[in-house]
């Protein structure tokens, strides 16, 4: 596993500030977001999860995913959760063009809003560039779009599969305050560590007062 940091810096916050990595706030509100569904079972044991909190969250969809689980997808949305853009096959943008990662993520656009036509009336979109690589143009292009970049404050990482539950829990717990921007993955590859994690993230987080907000 290629090394990667799970409370982002607050330099890089600053080098970068035209992304969006928290959203300070003084009132204990954190969003927890899931990226890379709809996926069958696991999208929706998330969603039952979330329900037991009355935790609203944010889901980074893939375009191909939400083709092939279009109820899952639009179960979602009925539990008033908030939906991103994450390309439509998870593509890396340092290894794309502008031109390849712009079409993809139109494509990804265009299956968000053939099942949530209230996505093509909002005046600012949210995006997450997968593997969180994305280049200056890129970005440029999609912030002219409507566009705004949500990037995060502590990974999980959950996808590690080098990695115990346990630390992935510790990941979250010791590195989240108000205003953290938390990264899930609704996938089959995080379910081992997400599915001990989520639950008692949910508990811990809610016994301190914290609230689940969408972005």
């Amino acid at each position: 596993m290629k090394p990667y940091w799970i409370k982002t810096n607050s330099i890089i916050k600053r080098l970068f500030s035209n992304l969006i990595w928290d959203i300070p706030n003084q009132e204990k509100k954190i969003y927890l977001t899931f990226d890379d569904g709809p996926t069958p079972e696991i999208t929706e044991w998330v969603l039952t999860k979330l329900d037991k909190y009355n935790a609203k969250a944010t889901f980074f969809c893939i375009g191909k995913n939400i083709a092939a689980n279009p109820e899952i997808f639009s179960k979602i949305i009925e539990k008033g959760h908030s939906i991103g853009n994450h390309t439509y096959n998870h593509l890396n943008g340092w290894k794309n063009s502008t031109i390849e990662y712009i079409k993809n993520t139109q494509l990804c656009e265009n299956s968000i809003s053939n099942l949530n036509s209230e996505f093509l009336h909002l005046k600012s979109k949210i995006f997450r560039p997968p593997y969180g690589k994305i280049k200056p143009a890129q970005a440029k292009k999609l912030r002219q779009q409507g566009y705004k970049i949500i990037m995060w404050d502590v990974l999980s990482a959950d996808f590690d599969t080098n990695i115990s539950k346990e630390k992935c829990l510790d990941n979250v717990l010791n590195n989240t305050q108000s205003g953290s921007i938390i990264v899930f993955h609704d996938s089959a590859k995080a379910f081992k560590n997400l599915e001990y994690v989520l639950p008692r993230v949910l508990e811990h987080l809610a016994q301190n007062n914290y609230s689940f907000e969408a972005i």
